[in-house]
């Protein structure tokens, strides 16, 4: 038989032998139209643990060596094969300020100052207001922090479901090379951004009508040398004049050098309206897109603004950036009115000053919004990262429950790192005092952060 006409009938039978083979021991039971049914089975317990971290970028490093480092058995799960998020799959390369508005008091430190000093230590980032970072050298520091207090991680590891009873979750069941399996611990956070352990748990969660857009970001380099044939060239205005290109679509864009480098910039000038990519089918067309539009601003490059060194093109990220997707109703929604002026909340586990910064879902621009005059900065409070109906998982990062302006100004990733290593330390009381997460006692939550390093006020 022709090897194409093997290939297209063995593409017609799959779809059968498949359903076939998933319908064993069934009992005579009939799948409904358009599903297949999986037979029950008894999946292996991979890890026993106190506390299991879902979701390995920088916020769920922090959680889980704040659970670690005060005496937790602590797994940590990543469906990448190295940690950071955002930071290092996305090449999001940017900390903001850690200090307050006036500049001379410092609001955030803990886990983000000390991850800074280590990459200060290998010329690794760039201080100017804010944090520059080598994310490459990142990817090593972060894997040695999770060594170092004996975190046990699970990378190339998708979290599949949570199993639970009585309301609290007893494993998270997960799928790797090696197959579907168990990892059972007494408390969880949910670092993967989109509320995936909350949502499955059956917590409430939310949507907006209209999320912020995702990001592709790439490293390009050569733009040094198109400066000097062209002078006024500016990368941020050129990628969306349409006397170059009409395939790439308004937005917004900025970009930070990568420290170690004499001719790497870091650009994140792509936009994709109308992706919610906590569903699987658009996050897959999203990074197609943001593909497209990279391989457009690169070919635009190379038409227009020759004096480059050749393809401009140096790096793609392993994830397309996204900036907001599934939200968690949690005990309490942080508003606008409280960022702007400033609100003290007896609880807070977090400070930040990154102005609202909300990127239009349907086309250019951003709406900006600064604090109000005399404010310092703002707080985060721990009842934002407690889902509704929670006994034993806390969420950190991008998903806390924000209204939409205050989203736009809590979502960059020196506030969410502060989220992280929040929840990782309310996960350790909550064991320590045999409370459930609602009724851990923010008073020692407060003081036990502030004796690991972190800035609380």
């Amino acid at each position: 038989m022709p090897r194409n006409k093997h290939r297209r009938e063995f593409l017609k039978a799959a779809p059968l032998a498949v359903a076939t083979a998933l319908s064993i021991n069934t009992q005579g039971a009939e799948s409904a139209p358009g599903t297949i049914r999986e037979p029950a089975r008894d999946v292996p317990v991979a890890w026993d643990c106190d506390v299991c971290v879902v979701g390995g970028s920088c916020t769920g490093v922090f959680a889980a060596v704040a659970a670690a480092r005060l005496g937790a058995k602590v797994a940590l799960i990543e469906s990448s094969g190295f940690f950071g998020g955002v930071a290092t799959a996305g090449l999001v390369n940017i900390w903001h300020s850690l200090h307050d508005r006036t500049g001379q008091q410092r609001i955030i430190a803990g886990l983000t100052w000390e991850t800074i000093e280590r990459l200060r230590k290998r010329d690794a980032v760039r201080a100017g207001g804010h944090y520059v970072l080598n994310t490459e050298i990142l990817k090593l520091e972060l894997d040695r922090m999770v060594v170092e207090v004996g975190i046990r991680p699970f990378l190339h590891t998708l979290f599949v479901a949570p199993a639970a009873e009585g309301g609290r979750i007893t494993a998270a069941i997960i799928e790797d090379k090696t197959g579907r399996r168990a990892i059972r611990a007494r408390q969880f956070v949910d670092a993967t951004g989109d509320g995936d352990v909350a949502h499955r748990l059956g917590l409430e969660t939310y949507r907006r009508e209209h999320v912020q857009p995702p990001t592709m970001c790439c490293v390009l380099r050569g733009l040094g040398g198109i400066k000097k044939t062209h002078p006024g060239f500016d990368i941020h205005r050129v990628v969306f004049d349409k006397t170059y290109s009409q395939a790439i679509p308004p937005g917004y864009a900025w970009s930070a050098p990568v420290p170690g480098s004499d001719d790497l910039l870091m650009l994140a000038g792509t936009r994709v309206h109308g992706a919610d990519c906590s569903d699987a089918d658009q996050l897959t067309q999203a990074e197609l897109e943001g593909r497209r539009q990279v391989n457009s601003i690169c070919e635009l490059l190379c038409e227009h603004f020759p004096g480059g060194k050749g393809v401009p093109l140096v790096a793609l990220p392993a994830k397309i950036g996204i900036r907001e997707s599934r939200h968690v109703r949690a005990l309490h929604q942080l508003t606008a009115e409280e960022m702007l002026t400033g609100k003290r909340f007896p609880d807070a586990i977090a400070n930040g000053t990154y102005h609202i910064d909300v990127h239009n879902a349907k086309g250019a621009g951003v709406a900006f919004r600064e604090l109000n005059a005399g404010v310092p900065f703002y707080q985060v409070p721990y009842g934002s990262l407690v889902p509704r109906g929670a006994k034993n998982l806390l969420v950190a990062g991008r998903m806390l429950d924000a209204d939409e302006q205050a989203f736009g100004g809590f979502r960059v990733m020196v506030n969410c790192n502060q989220t992280g290593e929040a929840a990782g330390t309310a996960a350790w009381l909550a064991l320590d005092s045999a409370a459930d997460v609602p009724a851990v006692d923010t008073a020692r939550l407060r003081d036990t952060l502030k004796k690991q390093g972190a800035a609380i006020i």
